[in-house]
């Protein structure tokens, strides 16, 4: 039995009448939660190595099937809403599951999938509306190989049909949930609010795994309740007031997400009394946000990682905090740097990508993350982009974007920004703008963050974007990563046309 299922048998057995999970109309104690998932785990999960996709929206059911896949030795799929038919249909083809869990039967009848065997209504099974559907496989072909120890497959929001699944052991989700556990302060007295779709693997691990080891609740609303509407929309009025009605003491939230709790604590004129860690990821953050948070007496931390390492490496927390950092480095994770300056990590890393050859089992393995950085003399992590996306301009300085993005929206009329700049005088910015404002606000705006950048970092010519960069246009992953070469390729025509006009306003 795993770490996590021997932590909820505990809860189950000395503290049976604790809450564990919340829907919002009905709550789930602890012992009634393990019950749960041992008949999820028999009525579902009876023949073992059973490959189960999960396409569903947070509740209660979404836990518990997790929860039960663990128990069965069930490989678990989860697949993220807002993926597009495309990416849905490859991961039903690619993973190779057997059953598929879903509150939108008639949505996988629309993709190319395997011919559906059998429907099952499993809502009174799990505690939330859904339907098991079985594919026939016999003429599927062979499933792509499993490596190593896997028990779960998140996939990466791909810019393309063809998102990668990575594979991720136990051993190692349940490592970065103790570490988090640690770096968090949990306690039994925390309530988690899921406002991450739980298919986002941060969410999962965060909003199910280390509430259980805490012994604390989680309450599991739809995510348009708690102000998520489709893949990109957010109403951080109806996210607020779900923080305030359920009390919560610990979210997880993403950059953009985080722009728009502030912008409504602002206006309401009160900050959330229950708050006493709001976790961010995903993207970096700008100084004056974290400023502006602390201003709000808001609990911002922000953290670091990837899938590839089991969500999260570093961590800010309350007993340990350097604002402009991603934290100190969690207890399961081990650092070095490439001689380039790019992060190696180790400690819980994953066994391998679907159908790849398995990572290579050496005690010194470190993996490549892709992100330049450098640790300060306290042993702080901070990031100084991503090493694809650093740029060099016509004059010859390497400059990170992701440090001039963070300044722009940082300002209140950017939502989002993506700035390019390689082999260019100039740097030219894609702005999707926050709410309808005018084009002099938006220039004031970025005036206002080349104030705080050097000569060479400061954008001198932009646009707006047709639409905001999201995972449903391919544009963004999940936790508000942007797809560079996705959103090049869009505007591609309307950069050069920028640089082409003699007339361009030069800020």
């Amino acid at each position: 039995m795993s770490p996590l299922l021997a932590a909820l048998q505990r809860q189950a057995e000395t503290r049976p009448s604790a809450p564990a999970l919340i829907d919002g109309s009905s709550t789930l104690s602890y012992g009634a939660l393990f019950e749960r998932i041992a008949t999820v785990a028999a009525v579902l999960f009876a023949e073992r190595g059973t490959r189960c996709g999960l396409m569903l929206d947070n509740g209660i059911g979404w836990a518990a099937i997790d929860l039960a896949a663990g128990l069965a030795g069930t490989v678990l799929v989860p697949i993220p809403g807002f993926f597009s038919d495309r990416q849905l249909a490859h991961v039903i083809a690619v993973s190779g599951i057997e059953l598929l869990i879903t509150d939108d039967p008639a949505r996988i009848e629309r993709v190319e999938a395997p011919a559906i065997a059998e429907r099952i209504a499993i809502t009174e099974t799990i505690g939330q509306r859904a339907t098991c559907l079985r594919f026939d496989r016999t003429d599927a072909g062979a499933a792509a190989r499993l490596p190593g120890a896997t028990r779960k497959i998140t996939f990466t929001s791909g810019t393309t049909g063809t998102p990668k699944g990575v594979c991720l052991s136990d051993a190692a989700t349940d490592r970065v949930a103790a570490s988090l556990l640690t770096a968090s302060l949990g306690s039994p007295d925390d309530r988690h609010l899921c406002l991450l779709p739980l298919a986002t693997l941060l969410e999962n691990i965060a909003g199910i795994e280390v509430p259980v080891l805490a012994g604390a609740a989680t309450t599991l609303l739809p995510l348009r309740q708690v102000g998520l509407i489709g893949s990109s929309s957010l109403d951080p009025f109806a996210m607020l007031a779900a923080i305030e009605k359920y009390a919560a003491t610990t979210i997880v939230t993403v950059p953009q997400a985080l722009a728009g709790l502030l912008m409504a604590i602002a206006r309401n004129g009160r900050r959330p009394a229950s708050l006493r860690l709001v976790a961010v990821g995903g993207a970096p953050l700008a100084a004056s946000v974290l400023k502006q948070a602390e201003a709000l007496g808001l609990p911002v931390y922000q953290g670091y990682g990837l899938s590839e390492l089991a969500s999260v490496a570093a961590f800010n927390g309350p007993a340990a905090n350097k604002p402009g950092s991603v934290g100190r480095l969690l207890p399961h994770a081990e650092l070095a740097f490439a001689a380039d300056g790019e992060i190696l990590l180790r400690g819980a890393v994953f066994e391998g990508y679907l159908g790849e050859d398995p990572m290579p089992r050496r005690a010194d393995r470190f993996w490549p993350t892709g992100d330049l950085g450098h640790l300060d003399a306290d042993g702080y992590l901070h990031l100084d982009g991503r090493k694809k996306n650093m740029f060099i301009t016509a004059f010859g300085r390497n400059v990170s974007p992701e440090w001039i993005e963070c300044e722009l929206t940082a300002e209140p009329s950017i939502a989002q920004a993506a700035v390019f700049g390689e082999a260019r005088p100039r740097n030219a910015a894609i702005i999707v703008p926050r709410g309808l404002p005018e084009a002099a606000t938006i220039t004031a705006d970025i005036g206002k963050a080349n104030e705080r950048l050097p000569d060479y970092a400061r954008v001198h010519r932009w646009l707006i974007a047709e639409n905001a960069f999201s995972p449903a246009n391919g544009m963004a992953t999940a936790n508000g990563r942007l797809r560079r070469d996705a959103i090049l390729e869009t505007y591609r025509t309307r950069l050069d046309r920028l640089y082409e006009e003699e007339t361009a306003d030069v800020l």
